[in-house]
């Protein structure tokens, strides 16, 4: 049986198998020609993939110099102006470069590195739950469930303490911008967040969005106070803990990022005056990096149709509206989290 997904925006329907579900198949991302050197039948989980996507998830050392080089569109349209981008990294060459290049364990470079698969089993088939923090978990009971995955995605106001029954317990891997990190940080202290997941199994991926994202990942890569910026003087470890070894961190390439928004969700602010405002969710990155990267995804916490019947938080002391802001589309989001279950290309957890 072939389950194949249309987007608008893909002239061309992939057909790559998706090997953990029989006879499901991974149906998504352009059609642009594969890497050059890159080969077909690569091991489920490795996110490098040349027959579903053409743009690394991660960067690494040795993208330290080309960024500028870097693009990704679907042949046959017309991609979005250079000057329409929300990443300018080499607007601050030295301050990307110098991170970068620090970047240089093969760990840095894999979702899922050897650690971490070992952690999680050595399973062939790589199943992710990918947790919002959408006040549709409170009262879900689905924390068992989330934490039976090989892997368990969490970001922003990752609280599970307390809530270990709606969320779990795990946390595999923290995404973040500096911005969202920090905001998150004060914004729901009095609801228990005072410091991010920190354990063994956790890594953490950077959303590269400022110069303070590139700032803080070598401050945090050097054991050393961030030198510059509106974070000067932060200690990585007040954040990443003591245990700051270099395989921990992770950052996103801006060109998948770019192709996220461009691909799978090009909103119509992108022709407002409001353009520059807009950018996916960390949550939307974080759902579709493990859509790219693991054979099987389970979403939790997302925004669902009956998304008013929830506060906007699970870990909301009062009910809360969900409120709407410009820099986002989530009515967007919404419909292609819709559009991606019903294709069962990914589970999207739902109530009522």
């Amino acid at each position: 049986m072939h389950v194949q997904y249309t987007h608008p925006l893909f002239p061309v329907q992939p057909k790559v198998l998706r090997r953990c579900v029989p006879g499901l198949e991974r149906a998504l991302c352009d059609q642009a020609a594969p890497l050059k050197g890159a080969k077909a039948g690569r091991r489920p989980g490795q996110e490098q993939r040349a027959s579903l996507w053409p743009c690394r998830v991660l960067q690494t050392k040795r993208l330290a110099g080309r960024l500028r080089s870097e693009t990704c569109h679907v042949p046959g349209t017309s991609p979005v102006p250079h000057s329409r981008l929300p990443l300018h990294p080499w607007l601050v060459v030295p301050v990307v470069r110098d991170a970068l290049t620090r970047l240089d364990a093969l760990a840095n470079g894999h979702m899922f590195d050897a650690r971490s698969r070992a952690a999680a089993g050595g399973s062939p088939c790589v199943r992710c739950a990918v947790v919002g923090n959408g006040g549709i978990l409170n009262g879900s009971r689905a924390g068992a469930a989330i934490d039976r995955h090989d892997y368990v995605f969490r970001t922003n106001g990752a609280l599970t303490k307390g809530f270990e029954r709606d969320v779990g317990r795990r946390t595999s891997f923290y995404v973040f911008s500096t911005n969202t990190m920090m905001n998150s940080l004060h914004n729901y202290s009095s609801n228990g967040f005072r410091q991010l997941p920190q354990t063994l199994e956790t890594r953490y991926i950077f959303l590269p969005d400022h110069d303070r994202d590139y700032l803080l990942l070598r401050a945090a890569l050097t054991h050393s106070p961030v030198d510059r910026g509106p974070d000067e003087g932060a200690r990585p470890e007040r954040y990443f803990g003591k245990d700051l070894w270099a395989e921990k961190f992770k950052m996103f390439h801006p060109d998948f990022i770019r192709y996220v928004r461009n691909r799978f969700l090009r909103s119509s602010i992108l022709d407002t005056p409001q353009w520059r405002l807009y950018r996916p969710s960390t949550g939307a990155v974080m759902l579709l990096a493990a859509l790219h990267t693991c054979d099987e995804v389970s979403a939790y916490g997302f925004i669902t149709p009956n998304y008013r019947a929830y506060s906007e938080h699970y870990f909301d002391l009062t009910h809360k509206a969900l409120l709407f802001y410009a820099n986002h589309d989530l009515r967007l989001e919404m419909s292609l989290w819709q559009e991606l279950h019903q294709s069962r290309l990914i589970m999207l957890h739902t109530r009522g």
